[in-house]
This record gives structure tokens, sequence and C-alpha cells, in this order.
């Protein structure tokens, strides 16, 4: 058996594109800038440093010009504040995970609900969970997109999730849930989880534990998502057993090259988003030329 691979880099390159000509166009319009946006980092967690890097190359690949805040550049905490004031910054992220988790949670809940743009406050979290979101967790968006641009069906679908972070877990359960997927998430108390994860149509997992999904926790037409990102001394692994595990499902994607080129468009579609519409409201306030 072949399955299918979902490969994130040609999504990616589709995304980047039309991306670059909505840039162009805020670029073209009243202010004459393309948007900014900021990517604060804290600590040392190489995953942090992998997703802020990425956000950046990101960032530049579609026009948007980034903003790397760290430690170094002064009290990030007080950073939030001048960067929700400033029109020109369309977006902020705080790179996860941070080694510091309440200084994560304090910068978070300082964002802007309007400049939110990977999810993480609060306010888009309650949206989210009421079935009327605005900004969402990015990778959780980026599960959705790659399945989308693949023609893999949801509605009707079991869909098994392994993990039920604030950032990856529930939110793709609520897009899942959305979509008229039948949703089980499945965590560190769930008994028997290769029982779970066998009667799965969909698969995503997201539990931070590299090769935790093995080739007896799948069934043959089962299309699985691959949500970790597990530095290794080997690299950077996710939480399927890939070569063990892509022999005998319908379709996988990688760990590197499927969920994760997307997550970065992610962060950038919604900083677009966020910049087309403060410039609607711009226009707006102005009135008649």
């Amino acid at each position: 058996m072949t399955s299918r691979l979902l490969d994130g880099r040609d999504v990616a390159s589709h995304l980047r594109r039309d991306l670059q000509h909505r840039v162009e166009r805020l670029a073209d319009g009243d202010t004459g800038a393309a948007p900014q946006l900021a990517i604060l980092r804290s600590g040392s967690s190489e995953v942090s440093a992998l997703y802020a890097s990425s956000l950046e190359r990101a960032a530049r690949s579609v026009g948007v010009e980034p903003l790397a805040l760290t430690d170094d550049t002064g009290p990030l905490v007080e950073s939030i504040e001048r960067l929700n004031d400033d029109p020109r910054v369309a977006g902020i992220v705080v790179a996860q995970p941070l080694t510091d988790l309440d200084l994560g949670r304090r910068l978070v809940e300082r964002i802007d609900p309007a400049k939110d743009v990977d999810g993480a406050t609060p306010a888009n979290a309650g949206w989210l969970a009421r079935g009327e979101p605005a900004f969402v967790p990015a990778t959780a968006l980026a599960v959705i997109a790659l399945l989308e641009a693949y023609g893999i069906p949801v509605a009707g679908q079991r869909a098994v999730i392994i993990g039920r972070s604030a950032v990856v877990g529930r939110p793709v359960a609520s897009l899942l849930l959305a979509r008229d997927a039948t949703v089980v998430v499945c965590h560190r108390a769930t008994q028997h989880l290769a029982r779970e994860t066998r009667r799965a149509d969909l698969l995503i997992a997201a539990a931070g534990s590299p090769g935790l999904v093995q080739p007896e926790m799948v069934n043959g037409s089962v299309v699985v998502v691959d949500c970790g990102i597990n530095s290794t001394p080997t690299g950077i692994v996710g939480d399927v057993d890939f070569a063990t595990v892509a022999p005998v499902v319908r379709a996988i994607s990688p760990v590197p090259g499927g969920v994760g080129p997307v997550t970065p468009m992610m962060v950038l579609r919604q900083t677009v988003e966020a910049a087309e519409r403060a410039a609607e409201r711009a226009a707006g306030r102005a009135g008649p030329g």
C-alpha cells in the first residue's frame, strides 16, 4: 500500500502567492506601507526559536515586515502596549513555548484581540469555543488548510485528536466540529488509546510525544495529520512514527514538511486580514474623498 503524502510545502507555496498579491494591494493603498508583524520570543526553547525564525522568513516572503523582539530588546510586557497602539503593526505573536510560562500568559493577555493573529488571547479562544471564530491558533488552521487543499472530506467523519492543548488540540476540535465531523479528543488520561485511534477516519496527533503513534494504532483507511514538533538528538520529529505508519494508512503528513510550512502562512493570512480590516476602518473614518 502506498499512502498519499500531504505535502505542506506545496500548500504553503500556493498560499504565499495569494498573500503576496494582497500585501501589494495594501502597500499601494492609503498608508503606502506593508503591514508589520511583531514576533516576541523569550527563553531558550529550540522549538520557540524555530517557530520565530520560520515566521520571520514567511513574513518577508509575502512582503510583511517582521519585527523581532526578545528579552534583549527590552521588557516584553511593556512592548505589548506600544505595539497595540502602533497602527503600522497589524499582528502580534508570542512564539511558544516560553520557558517562563507565567510570562507567556501575561504577554498573551495584553495583546489586543484585533491584533492576535495566532488566536492566543482568551477573547479569541472564547469566540472560537462559541463557534464564531475571529482569529484562530495557526497550527489548528493549518490542519484544516492541509485537509482542504487535498480534498480530504471532514463532514460525517470520525476525527480522533490526541492532545487537548489550547494551541492545537482544543481549537482543532472546534474547527472540525464546525465542519460537521464527529470529534473525539484523547489525552494522557485516556484509557485504551489505540482502541480509539483505530476507529478514526481522521487522526490528528498533537500530543508532543515523539513516535507516540505506531502502526498497530491505525487502520488502513485513516488520514493522519501529524502536528508534533519534537526536538530530538536526531532532529525534529513528529508524534507519529512516520517510517512504520506511512506504509499502512491512506494519507499522512510528514514532519518536517507537513503542517509546519503551512502554520506560518496561517499567521500571515490572519495578519493580512487584520491589516485589511484596519484599512477598511480607516477609510470609513476618512469618509468620501
